[in-house]
């Protein structure tokens, strides 16, 4: 049986939830950690519209319970309220479809999901549950609970100890590819890389890399490992 106790703090003034947990998250950032990666992540610039300074995170473990979420900013409101229930989906994704000698991102799945290709509709699988939601203030929340939730672009990154696969990452609260780098900074930062090392599954452009089914389009402003990429291209036609 899985206990739970909850424990209100004060971070800035502003009341954020932290929780302490049974045997089946211990290797798992706990939220005070888990808040200080993502707030460290954000330098050097992860490029998007706001550098990866404005972030939700969620983590699970191997069952797909969320063990823990936070934001960087110390008024929750001033991130994305949507990218909370986004952050816990990509944390779930990635942990589900990912295992001890296969780690898979959500930006790795991104073409096998659209139409015409082999897992298109995948996402009607296992839909998010919104009680596992927080008031965009950020003070609860329900832990210990599966959300669900299959998101399909960058910020979702499984998490590793010991060569095992433990749970999962998401960010959310940026474009996609500013949230897969943020997420494999923290993923780093915490030492729970896969065993082929922090970027075995790596974010792809097919302009940089090459025609792949793993591949991801690009974002505004797209940075990779410190390195500027290119700009999204604009729509034509309309």
């Amino acid at each position: 049986m899985v206990r739970k106790f909850v424990v209100f703090c004060c971070v800035f003034g502003v009341s954020m939830i932290g929780t302490l947990f049974a045997a089946n998250c211990t290797e798992l950032p706990s939220q005070s950690e888990l808040r200080q990666k993502l707030i460290d992540a954000a330098s050097p610039t992860a490029g998007g519209l706001f550098n990866g300074a404005r972030m939700w995170a969620a983590v699970v473990n191997r069952d797909g319970e969320i063990c823990t979420f936070t934001t960087s900013q110390a008024d929750p409101t001033q991130v994305w309220p949507g990218s909370q229930a986004i952050a816990k989906a990509k944390a779930y994704t990635a942990n589900a479809f990912s295992l001890d000698t296969f780690a898979l991102s959500t930006a790795r799945l991104y073409t096998f999901t659209q139409p015409g290709h082999s897992l298109w509709s995948l996402g009607q699988s296992n839909l998010f549950d919104p009680a596992a939601l927080a008031p965009p203030g950020g003070q609860s929340g329900e832990t210990n609970q599966i959300a669900g939730g299959l998101i399909f672009f960058g910020g979702g990154l499984p998490l590793y100890k010991g060569g095992k696969i433990i749970g999962g990452i998401g960010v959310s609260g940026d474009t996609s590819c500013t949230d897969h780098e943020i997420a494999k900074r923290v993923r780093h930062a915490l030492t729970l890389d896969p065993p082929g090392g922090p970027l075995a599954d790596d974010i792809q452009y097919s302009s940089v890399d090459g025609s792949s089914v793993f591949t991801h389009p690009l974002c505004l402003n797209t940075y990779r490992n410190g390195v500027l990429i290119r700009n999204e291209l604009p729509s034509a036609g309309y």
